[in-house]
């Protein structure tokens, strides 16, 4: 028989465990389900919060400790009612229950700690964390799960709740479990629920993920953690395999839980790497992401179970990938080739292959760009802008030599012309990015880019780096020549240079007129354009001595740049 919400309370208050344990029991089964709550119950609820956690600070039997944990993770759910929770008593309680509890910043509410919480005087830092238990056969997972499940809760809805479990330092007793990724005893929703924990801080806290990285090693930490969970052998230093498998074989994919795990590694790595591409690192650190490098492309040659999950799979692994420091991109090209591998100038391309593979399909997807494909493009530009058989593959892959100059850049199915197509599309990053990444595939060559885009849609990024009088941008590249093909070279001449293709004569607009209509008719343009001008629908402007353009002021003469330049 289903008890509702006041007949719980009334036998929490009873104290007794026996009723107690019934009453909540048959609340969690009919609330087990439930994610929308009634905001009339929100007091009732609040009430419950309170009791459930007097009882979990008092001696009970383990079934009574799992109902009170079950219910709380239920209650948890409503961002409306978790003042009961977020105090530091309720949160100490929570971890000591999760073991991930650092004794000397908890409040001691229970004589038996679940086995796994860290223990150590205040001030020990580090030398605390290292006590922490191994988990024993006699250990009660199932309390764990419930008291990791109802922490995330309360970190995913409320601020306070955060602020209290950075205060705490939970984040150093998770990381003291991840450090035990080897240990077997521990089950899958354990491991799960500890990363979505770090996860969770280290997204909404910068304090706790500058703690993570610097305190307590998170990079290498979660770089075992992926080690671990994709079960990997280092046959080189910064070469991976599925252990038990031979060289060459195809890899069998993930399984549900091992994808599980390693998603959630990933974003917790990008949470803490998102603002180190940029930045200038040291040997010991280039050698530490270079390592972490090497995982990632093992990731990405992975697949999980399913197109859609593997996807997913490949967005987390080509996201932390673009955080990488640009010259540690390098590992990408490192493994050796092998029996099925794709080769170029003797470099194995499987991953940047894979790499522009995904890359595409996001492209066709067409949803959401700016999410789903600026990643895999910008990774895929500051990879061939760093490496020079990196450009030359994609190169190879995106602009073939040109042999069709009768459709437009922008029309047809190949890579190119769906590059082409964004490259005018309303969302500036997503146009700018595409822009860039074929400009550096033609060597910013001013040129080069224009033959494989035309004027119209390469103007964009040529005006804005003042490239409109031609020539080349300021990139370091190898001085190998353009191969022309010979239909190119047939049609160069009659080429239209905005369009970027071979268009059929039109006739002359101004056949048969005298010169006195000729300039009748250039005169209507300019008052037209001057009527324009003034009632400021248009802008006139002007190619400066900078190649960039810049307005015409009323009283300078309008190519006055041009007849300096002369």
């Amino acid at each position: 028989m289903n008890m509702d919400l006041k007949g719980t309370i009334e036998q929490m208050e009873t104290g007794e465990q026996d009723a107690a344990l019934a009453a909540l029991q048959s609340y969690n089964k009919e609330m087990n389900h439930c994610f929308t709550f009634s905001k009339d119950d929100e007091r009732d609820r609040e009430l419950l919060g309170g009791l459930v956690l007097g009882f979990l600070d008092s001696e009970l039997q383990p079934s009574c400790q799992l109902a009170c944990l079950e219910t709380v993770r239920i209650l948890s759910r409503d961002k409306h009612c978790l003042e009961p929770f977020i105090s530091r008593s309720a949160m100490s309680t929570l971890a000591l229950y999760a073991g991930i509890a650092v004794v000397s910043t908890a409040t001691p509410a229970r004589s038996q700690p679940v086995e796994g919480q860290v223990e150590g005087e205040e001030g020990e830092g580090e030398e605390a964390a290292e006590e922490a238990s191994r988990p024993s056969e006699n250990s009660d997972q199932e309390l764990i799960v419930e008291s990791l499940k109802s922490i995330s809760n309360i970190l995913l809805h409320n601020e306070t709740g955060q602020a209290v479990a950075a205060d705490l330092q939970l984040i150093k007793g998770v990381a003291e479990r991840l450090k035990q990724c080897h240990d077997p005893t521990w089950i899958h929703e354990v491991r799960f629920f500890d990363l979505r924990i770090t996860f969770l801080l280290t997204a909404l806290r910068m304090d706790v993920r500058a703690q993570l990285v610097q305190e307590l090693h998170g990079i290498s930490l979660l770089g075992n953690q992926l080690d671990a969970t994709l079960g990997l052998c280092w046959p080189d230093t910064l070469e991976t395999a599925r252990a038990g498998l031979e060289v060459g074989e195809q890899l069998p994919p993930l399984s549900r839980q091992q994808t599980e795990l390693t998603m959630e590694i990933l974003k917790i790595l990008f949470n803490i790497t998102f603002d180190t591409s940029r930045c200038k690192v040291d040997e010991e650190e280039a050698a530490e992401y270079r390592h972490l490098g090497a995982l990632l492309r093992h990731c990405l040659m992975s697949h999980a179970d399913g197109e859609e999950r593997t996807e997913e799979f490949h967005s987390h692994t080509v996201n932390l990938l673009g955080n990488l420091p640009l010259p540690c991109l390098d590992v990408l090209l490192i493994p050796k080739v092998q029996q099925g591998s794709i080769e170029y100038m003797g470099v194995n391309m499987d991953a940047v292959n894979m790499l522009l593979e995904f890359m595409e399909k996001t492209l066709d997807r067409g949803c959401k760009l700016r999410e789903t494909l600026l990643p895999s493009l910008s990774l895929l530009t500051e990879s061939a802008r760093i490496h020079r058989e990196t450009r030359k593959f994609l190169r190879s892959k995106v602009l073939p030599p040109l042999r069709d100059v009768t459709n437009k850049p922008e029309v047809g199915s190949a890579l190119r012309n769906k590059l082409v197509r964004i490259m005018t599309s309303i969302d500036t990053d997503v146009k700018d990015c595409a822009a860039e990444f074929l400009f550096v595939l033609c060597k910013e060559s001013v040129s080069r880019f224009i033959k494989y885009t035309g004027y119209g849609n390469a103007a964009g990024l040529l005006a804005a780096r003042g490239l409109l009088r031609g020539g080349r941008d300021s990139g370091i590249y190898s001085e190998d020549e353009e191969s022309d093909t010979e239909e190119y070279r047939e049609a160069k001449a009659h080429i239209n240079p905005i369009t970027g293709v071979v268009e059929e004569e039109q006739p002359n607009p101004m056949e048969g007129m005298t010169e006195e209509q000729k300039e009748l008719e250039a005169m209507k343009l300019v008052h037209m354009f001057d009527r324009l001008s003034r009632n400021n629908l248009i802008q006139p402007m002007q190619l400066g001595m900078d190649g960039k353009m810049r307005e015409i002021s009323p009283e300078e003469p309008p190519n006055s740049d041009s007849e300096e330049e002369a």
